[in-house]
């Protein structure tokens, strides 16, 4: 009855709720003080912990004939380690607070035998999987879950084979952006990878959810250029492309692979590029004509020839004589594909308003050029692509939307003034076009293609975190977000999942009906999400893998497989 006892308050103190005690066990609940009940908990989850991992444990050596190294790869709350590595690759500092669930045990696998152990042992002792890679997830579902759960963190498996000769690589899930970049950088100085600027992003999360980059415009998103992966399914069955079908393999590239199974690796086609590329970026304050400059840009980035990429982040600075000497930055920021010698012509031709000159422009192989996207000094070392360690963290949230029609000068100066009363807030905004309008909008469960001019991103950060302090930036970021409505896509309102929003709509706990997921879901995928459900219920119709927005099962009575 103890046992029992201890199990139930374990489940609601990993979900959040307030802990219940049946009256007449232990101590009744009127007795307790709230210090005594918060220690109980802890003790209580510390038991529960401690009674799993000698589950888990023997439940992993049952999975081998000799298994000796449980303790270099499964860690408890009580474990020297535990805390480091939950916080090894965290970067939403939002998540680190007394009210964010915990595991109950980290896993570090060196091998996927010891994954496939780990998924027999967590269904058998009902557990929920956390699969994380590098960490990125806005609202940290790779870290947190409502009910008890394990993370099985991929930061071992991390390997990138090159293959210059095929222009392929393989990359295992737990390698960063910044790794895989670096490893092409040092093979080649005419190939590249289209995906994000952060190279602390893990590619297992950036390839499953889209992908959005530099080179986008002329080869599409990260999802766009893989040709195969290795996916361990529900029963713990390893699939390539061949063995999992067609219409898995679609789900994963762009639906977000956390539904489906636990993606090990990806195979990646490697892009072209020139020995030389070009970067600028141009800031200017409202009052040296931003507002303008910003209004022009929306007509003319997604016309440009696809070797140039103009981003526009804006955020709030400090001026001179502006409300209390905060004003309004937008900064022109670019890649291009060629020489300086032929990037201002483009530029004279296309954007003269921008007034780019020849000494505006720094010349840099490709992957020098992910330095510069990713901030760091120039001259710094190609070694610093490979340091995990986020540089600025702070605590934020985040949201996006697709623009199908140029914002009003009227629009954008509401936007300035919204700015002005935050304090640290940055909308960047991706042009699309080029590339990007050829791909189909089924090609993969990303939607959003031709009808776009551009991405919004919307952040604001904030560094004391506390319960004030997050009510007050995620109320702001609400009320921009309504201010944006009339400015942005419709019919749905459209959301890019890698910029993942749970203010959209979340799973109800336990079971979740496509009706209720499609709220949040037609939002993210459009007409794709019926086919990522379709999907599910033929892979993991059970609904093992799930999250507060993972895809539901579909029920398609009568098939066993989807091919």
């Amino acid at each position: 009855m103890i046992a029992i006892l201890l199990f139930d308050v374990t489940i609601k103190f990993c979900r959040g709720d307030k802990p219940t005690l049946e009256p007449g066990l232990l101590l009744k609940r009127s007795t307790l003080s709230k210090n005594v009940q918060f220690k109980y908990i802890l003790k209580t989850h510390q038991a529960i912990s401690d009674s799993i991992h000698g589950d888990f444990t023997q439940c992993m050596s049952t999975q081998f004939r000799d298994y000796t190294r449980s303790f270099e790869i499964i860690f408890t709350s009580d474990s020297p380690l535990y805390s480091s590595i939950l916080k090894s690759t965290l970067q939403n500092m939002r998540w680190l607070n007394s009210s964010t669930s915990t595991p109950l045990l980290i896993i570090t696998p060196f091998h996927e035998s010891e994954i496939q152990a780990a998924l027999v042992c967590s269904k058998k002792l009902g557990l929920q999987i956390r699969v994380r890679s590098g960490g990125h997830d806005y609202e940290g579902l790779s870290y947190s879950c409502k009910t008890p759960f394990i993370i099985i963190d991929l930061t071992n498996l991390r390997a990138i084979e090159i293959n210059v000769e095929e222009e392929t690589a393989w990359v295992q899930s737990g390698a960063t952006l910044g790794e895989l970049y670096y490893a092409i950088g040092k093979k080649s100085s005419i190939h590249a990878f289209p995906a994000g600027l952060c190279p602390t992003v893990g590619v297992g999360g950036h390839f499953s959810g889209g992908g959005l980059g530099t080179l986008m415009r002329k080869y599409g998103l990260a999802a766009d250029n893989v040709l195969d992966a290795y996916l361990m399914d529900v029963n713990g069955r390893i699939l390539d492309r061949k063995a999992m079908g067609e219409n898995l393999f679609w789900a994963i590239r762009g639906g977000g692979g956390a539904s489906f199974g636990i993606i090990l690796s990806w195979k990646i086609r490697l892009a072209r590029v020139p020995q030389t590329v070009t970067a600028f970026t141009i800031s200017k304050t409202i009052e040296q004509g931003a507002t303008k400059l910003v209004h022009r840009w929306q007509y003319i980035a997604d016309k440009l020839p696809e070797d140039l990429f103009i981003r526009v982040i804006i955020q709030d600075v400090q001026g001179s004589g502006h409300r209390n000497n905060k004003t309004i930055q937008a900064s022109f920021n670019s890649l291009f594909l060629g020489e300086i010698d032929r990037l201002i012509p483009f530029m004279n031709e296309s954007f003269p308003e921008l007034g780019l000159l020849a000494e505006d422009c720094i010349q840099m192989s490709w992957v020098e050029s992910t330095l510069y996207f990713a901030g760091f000094q120039q001259g710094q070392p190609l070694e610093v692509l490979l340091d995990k360690t986020q540089l600025y963290k702070s605590s934020f949230k985040a949201k996006s939307d697709f623009v199908r029609e140029p914002i009003p000068e009227e629009g954008l100066e509401g936007i300035w003034k919204m700015f002005l009363a935050e304090e640290m807030v940055f909308m960047i905004m991706d042009p699309f076009g080029g590339k990007m309008n050829t791909i189909p909008v089924s090609s993969v469960p990303f939607p959003h293609r031709k009808e776009n001019l551009y991405n919004i991103q919307y952040i604001v950060k904030w560094q004391v975190n506390d319960v004030k302090a997050s009510h007050k930036h995620i109320h702001w970021i609400r009320m921009l977000y309504e201010y944006m409505s009339p400015y942005v896509s419709k019919g749905p309102r459209a959301a890019y999942l890698n910029y993942r929003d749970l203010d959209l709509g979340t799973n109800s706990q336990g079971s979740t009906s496509y009706a209720e997921a499609s709220e949040w879901g037609k939002k993210y995928f459009k007409g794709n999400f019926k086919r990522l459900a379709r999907v599910k219920s033929m892979t993991d119709p059970h609904n093992f893998f799930r999250n507060e927005q993972s895809i539901p099962p579909l029920p398609t009575p009568g098939k066993k497989k989807y091919k």
